[in-house]
């Protein structure tokens, strides 16, 4: 939702930061580097019940997620190595994140509700994995209800009092499968189309070999 509705009015006010942070030095793999460093840092502070300490943390987490990708396209430094450093930490980041959560879960609650970080981790992996094996195929996948922003913002929400940190999280579970499964949907009814083989056909492979042949024959010539 946010890459559909607000990316664009958002790097409108990130790029001038981006900016700046480019032209003192700043690149955008230290930034991607930090981030994950404070999404550790988020990790304990959520485990140790440090509750509004983690909300900061989850903030500047977010914060510089922002703006590594600003201070690549200041700096027109964007390169493929760059956006796939971005996204294994970005899958690190949100490990560590419900890492702690399921830490708290283990300490104040008792049953099954541990599993419950480990299948909204499940469905947040879903969602980017459908989006890059669809962009893959030349397919589109963004958006959805429940997108990395937002999962990080609702984290934030539930962290605010103990009495909605489970009624939040269950919320957030059902809006990522459900960003899931749309996710799923609008790629199935788009990919109709099949994809060309890449086998050569036997009457290829015969002209190939015919070819390789007559060109062998030539040079001892």
């Amino acid at each position: 939702m946010f890459d559909g509705k607000f990316r664009a009015s958002a790097d409108a006010f990130i790029a001038p930061v981006g900016r700046g942070l480019g032209k003192i030095g700043f690149s955008a793999d230290v930034l991607t580097l930090s981030g994950l460093l404070f999404s550790f840092a988020t990790m304990v502070a959520i485990g140790a019940g440090t509750h509004w300490l983690a909300i900061v943390l989850l903030t500047l987490t977010g914060f510089q997620d922002l703006l590594d990708g600003a201070v690549a396209k200041a700096s027109q430094r964007s390169s493929q190595r760059g956006s796939f450093f971005d996204s294994v930490v970005d899958r690190v980041s949100d490990a560590a994140l419900m890492g702690g959560v399921a830490y708290v879960l283990v300490a104040e609650h008792h049953g099954e509700t541990v599993l419950l970080p480990f299948a909204i981790l499940t469905a947040s992996f879903m969602v980017s994995y459908q989006r890059s094996k669809a962009e893959s195929l030349g397919l589109s996948a963004k958006g959805g209800l429940m997108e990395r922003a937002e999962r990080m913002v609702l984290l934030g929400v539930a962290l605010i009092s103990n009495s909605i940190f489970l009624p939040v999280l269950w919320i957030m579970l059902v809006l990522t499968w459900l960003t899931a499964f749309g996710r799923f949907r609008r790629v199935w009814k788009v990919a109709v189309k099949p994809v060309p083989s890449t086998t050569p056909s036997l009457r290829t492979r015969t002209q190939t070999r015919w070819q390789r042949r007559a060109l062998a024959r030539s040079s001892r010539l």
